[in-house]
C-alpha cells in the first residue's frame, strides 16, 4: 500500500483498539466484578483508562474524519482541504453519519463517566458506560465491507459486522483487565490475587460465547463479502492477509484455552493456599500468556484494518 493508505490503516487500527477499551473495560465491569469490588481500586483503573480511551477516540475519530476527506478529493496536502469538503462527508455520507454517531457517543461516554463517581457500587454505572462505548465501536462497521450492499443484505452484513466488533471489544477489554489485574506490583497477595483467580476462573462462559459468536460471524461475514469461492492467497493479496488473520486467531484460541484450562486452575490452586511462592510463580505464567494473547490480537486488528480497505478480488 502506498504511504496515504498506512495511514489511514493505521487510524483504523487505533480507532479499533482504543474503541474496543472504552467498550470491554466497562463490559468487565458489569459482568466481572461483585458490587462492593466496584468502589475498588481496580475498578476505578479501568474507568480511568476507559475515560482516557474515550477521549482519545474523539481525537482519532477527528483525524479520521480529515484523512477521509483527503483520500476522497485526492489532496496531496491537508491544508488544501476545504470545510464544505468535511461538512458534505459529515452531512452526506453513511460514514459521516456513523461519525457523527460515534463522536455523540463518546461525549455521552465521557459525561456519564466524570458524574457517575458516586453510584459506583452500582451495576448501572457500568452498563450505561458499555452501552455508550459499544455504541461507538459499533460505528466502525460502516466503514468496512457491511457498507458496500444494498437492500436486507446490506442490513444483515451491518449486523454481523457490529456483532463481530462488540465480541472482539469483549475479548480485547477482558484481556487488558486480566493484564491490569496481573500486572508487576498488583499481585500476589490478598484481594488483588483473590480478585485475579476468581475472575479467569469465571471468564470460561462468557468467553465461549465470544468466540462462538467470532466464529458464527467470521464465517458469514467472509460468505457475504467473497461468496462460494476460495480467494487468491498471495502474500499481501485479501486471501493471504485472511489466512494469515485466522491463523493469529488460532493462536489466541490456543492461548485462551491454556489460560482457562491450566493456568487458572493453576493461579486458583496456589491463591487457595495462600503461599507466596507458587502464587508469583502462577501469576507470572499467566501474564506471560495474556501478554502473548494481547500481543496476538493487537495483530489481529492490524490485518483487519487492512483488510477492510481491500477488495477481496483482484483488481
Amino acid at each position: 500500500m502506498a504511504q496515504p493508505e498506512w495511514l489511514a490503516a493505521g487510524l483504523r487500527l487505533a480507532l479499533y483498539l482504543d474503541l474496543a477499551l472504552v467498550f470491554g473495560l466497562p463490559l468487565f465491569g458489569l459482568y466481572a466484578l461483585q458490587r462492593d469490588e466496584r468502589a475498588g481500586r481496580f475498578a476505578r483503573r479501568c474507568r480511568a483508562l476507559a475515560l482516557g480511551g474515550a477521549g482519545v477516540g474523539i481525537a482519532l475519530s477527528l483525524l479520521a474524519l480529515v484523512e477521509m476527506a483527503r483520500a476522497m478529493t485526492g489532496a496531496s496536502d491537508y491544508a488544501a482541504l476545504q470545510a464544505h469538503v468535511l461538512a458534505m462527508i459529515v452531512t452526506g455520507t453513511d460514514f459521516g453519519v456513523a461519525w457523527c454517531v460515534r463522536v455523540a457517543a463518546l461525549l455521552l461516554f465521557v459525561l456519564a463517566g466524570m458524574n457517575l463517581g458516586r453510584l459506583h457500587r452500582l451495576r448501572a454505572p457500568c452498563a450505561v458506560l458499555a452501552a455508550y462505548g459499544g455504541v461507538a465501536l459499533a460505528t466502525l462497521a460502516w466503514g468496512g465491507h457491511g457498507a458496500m450492499h444494498d437492500g436486507a443484505v446490506r442490513y444483515l452484513h451491518l449486523a454481523s459486522d457490529v456483532t463481530h466488533l462488540l465480541a472482539a471489544g469483549a475479548w480485547v477489554g477482558a484481556l487488558a483487565a486480566f493484564l491490569l489485574l496481573a500486572w508487576p506490583g498488583a499481585t500476589p497477595h490478598g484481594e488483588a490475587l483473590a480478585l485475579l483467580s476468581r475472575t479467569a476462573n469465571g471468564f470460561a462462559r462468557i468467553g465461549t460465547g465470544i468466540v462462538a459468536l467470532l466464529v458464527i460471524t467470521g464465517v458469514l461475514n467472509y460468505w457475504l463479502i467473497v461468496g462460494p469461492v476460495m480467494p487468491e492467497f498471495a502474500p499481501m493479496s485479501y486471501g493471504g492477509l485472511l489466512a494469515a488473520k485466522l491463523a493469529l486467531f488460532a493462536t489466541m484460541l490456543g492461548l485462551a484455552a491454556a489460560n482457562r484450562f491450566a493456568l487458572a486452575p493453576r493461579l486458583e490452586a496456589a491463591a487457595r493456599t495462600g503461599e507466596r511462592g507458587p502464587a508469583l510463580q502462577a501469576v507470572q505464567a499467566l501474564r506471560r500468556s495474556l501478554l502473548l494473547e494481547a500481543g496476538t490480537a493487537a495483530l489481529v486488528l492490524a490485518l483487519v484494518a487492512v483488510l477492510g480497505m481491500q477488495s477481496p478480488t483482484p483488481a
